[in-house]
């Protein structure tokens, strides 16, 4: 099997890209020292997080001059993520870090007046040059995953003159580079590793040498350029031990994943499927993303043999998209004594395949300390220490807000709105209280001051659940949808309540929402994530075909 070098500078998630490698035909070794490159043919230069952050480390690390000597010796170099973003000048993220600057321009964060940021999600990549050619299996049709707050905004001509090819995609009204090529040189800002079939085509092409392709033009893609980025639609899937200890995924009424009748007088947990088997099969159905809930405390487990992390391997070799694990991502101590950070349970999850992790009743303690201390930051909590390591985009925060109805909006200190659905009483004001535990717990604390207190941390994007909403399969809350997406600027999840392809139409007609989850409607069979896709596209709402193995 022919061989392709890495070089892993505790760059996130390169399990899946080192699969996806594999599922091409080829071979990782690792660079394990700036020596390495001297004898590397073709190099692969991953980066998810923080530029500053992933620069210092290559230049801590003495990495810097070997790859400027790499590229300037013809042999094939290709830039993921921040692999891209290192070959510029630099990047407004951190001005102070210089970049390779082997692309003359700077970094610059998107306009977030107009639109959330970070931009997550799928979108285009399509050739500045000519409209029926391409570079490295790019193609129109196709949508690739793209996960960041700063782009190489585009500037017609500017790249093309010193003899780049370059396909771009538009978020708003903002166009940036989203690859890039000359020569021996290719570079993304997509995640073709997260790209599904489309990703696997692009990797494949890299490493074949195969850097130009012509094609027939689709009629429906000669039309003027407009904001690429796609409805996202999320397959989840809680997960928990039952009865006699095997991993199952599960769905709950209201949080209450038990049978009503069964073992003893709990009844026994719902089993609706394997959580790997399962990930596949929704990611062959269409879906955008994966996201795993892990819902069952292994506190008699050491953390480095916790399940989950072999879920996540065992997925991620057969399921190119993006993993989210939630669950148990907090300050520890494994079984022998040892403290474990957040930052480093953080670590094992990317390390075996996820792309963000999800914090859940953590995030609500570490707000309520934030508000606590007057909106100042401690720089102790684990939103704040994994997304300086990895990035924003890599930190959800798993929100389960319920109602609580109040006469006027004087009757409480929280912010309250004025809802559609009155209660028995006929109380039509209520506000959204987190809660903590499962649900179980609830605390002195609005969903907008959670969502403002964790997007000040540095989260990159809100999962918001919805207790009152959980197992109805009466749709999503779309009031409580707004109210959150009004308070900040990062993106946010819908979910719970979905129950058939018409509530889609609904969260994303009637909300700004940026994505919207499903679990049981899918898990029951009732429909598929493509009946979905599909009724979103019906309804001209822009969503990603799924692209078959060819």
């Amino acid at each position: 099997m022919p061989t392709v070098h890495l070089l892993d500078y505790v760059a996130g998630n390169v399990r899946s890209l080192v699969n996806a490698i594999n599922k091409v035909g080829y071979e990782v070794e690792w660079v394990k020292s700036p020596k390495d490159l001297e004898n590397v043919e073709k190099l692969i230069l991953p980066g998810v997080g923080h530029f500053g952050h992933c620069l210092s480390q290559l230049s801590e690390g003495g990495y810097l001059e070997p790859i400027r000597r790499h590229i300037d010796s013809g042999k094939p170099f290709m830039g993921i993520c921040v692999g891209l973003q290192a070959l510029f000048i630099g990047s407004e993220e951190n001005s102070e870090v210089p970049g390779l600057g082997v692309i003359p321009a700077r970094m610059q964060k998107f306009n977030a007046d107009t639109k959330s940021v970070p931009h997550i999600g799928w979108n285009s990549a399509l050739n500045t040059s000519t409209v029926n050619q391409s570079f490295y299996g790019l193609r129109p049709s196709s949508k690739y995953y793209y996960v960041h707050s700063y782009a190489a905004l585009y500037t017609p001509g500017l790249l093309e003159k010193e003899g780049w090819s370059v396909a771009t995609a538009t978020y708003g009204d903002e166009e940036f580079v989203g690859a890039i090529a000359r020569d021996n040189i290719f570079a993304t800002q997509f995640h073709p590793e997260k790209s599904g079939q489309a990703g696997l085509r692009t990797i494949r092409a890299f490493l074949d040498g195969d850097r130009l392709q012509t094609f027939s033009l689709e009629p429906s893609l000669s039309s003027a350029k407009k904001d690429g980025l796609t409805r996202r639609v999320i397959a989840c899937l809680d997960v928990r031990a039952n009865d006699a200890g095997d991993l199952v995924v599960t769905k709950g009424d209201q949080y209450d994943v038990r049978e009503k009748e069964g073992v003893s007088t709990g009844g026994q947990v719902r089993n609706l499927g394997k959580p790997v088997d399962m990930a596949k099969r929704y990611y062959e159905q269409g879906a955008d993303e994966v996201t795993f809930l892990n819902i069952t405390s292994f506190r008699n487990c050491p953390v480095a043999d916790t399940p989950m992390l072999e879920i996540l391997r065992r997925t991620s070799e057969t399921v190119f998209v993006p993993l989210t694990i939630g669950g148990g991502i907090r300050d520890t101590v494994d079984t022998d004594g040892t403290q474990i950070s957040a930052l480093d349970v953080a670590t094992m999850y990317f390390q075996s395949g996820a792309d963000k992790v999800s914090i859940g009743s953590d995030a609500v303690f570490a707000a309520e300390e934030y508000h606590q201390a007057g909106g100042k930051l401690n720089g102790r909590t684990a939103i704040e220490s994994i997304s300086k390591a990895y990035g924003n985009q890599a930190v959800v925060v798993s929100v389960d807000p319920k109602r609580v109805y109040v006469s006027q909006p004087e009757d409480t200190t929280h912010h309250t709105i004025r809802t559609k659905y009155p209660n028995g009483s006929g109380q039509s004001f209520c506000w959204y209280q987190c809660t903590v535990k499962g649900g179980r717990e609830a605390r002195d604390l609005d969903v907008r001051q959670l969502a403002q207190a964790v997007e000040a941390m540095g989260a990159g994007e809100i999962l918001l659940n919805c207790i009152d909403k959980d197992g109805s399969n009466s749709g999503f809350d779309l009031e409580l949808i707004n109210d959150v997406k009004s308070a900040i600027k990062i993106p946010v999840i819908a979910s719970s309540g979905a129950g058939n392809p018409e509530h889609f139409v609904e969260v994303f007609q009637d909300t700004t929402t940026d994505a919207a989850l499903g679990a049981g409607m899918f898990h029951r069979g009732e429909y598929t994530v493509s009946d979905v896709k599909n009724y979103l596209d019906e309804r001209g709402f822009l969503v990603r075909k799924f692209e078959a193995n060819r």
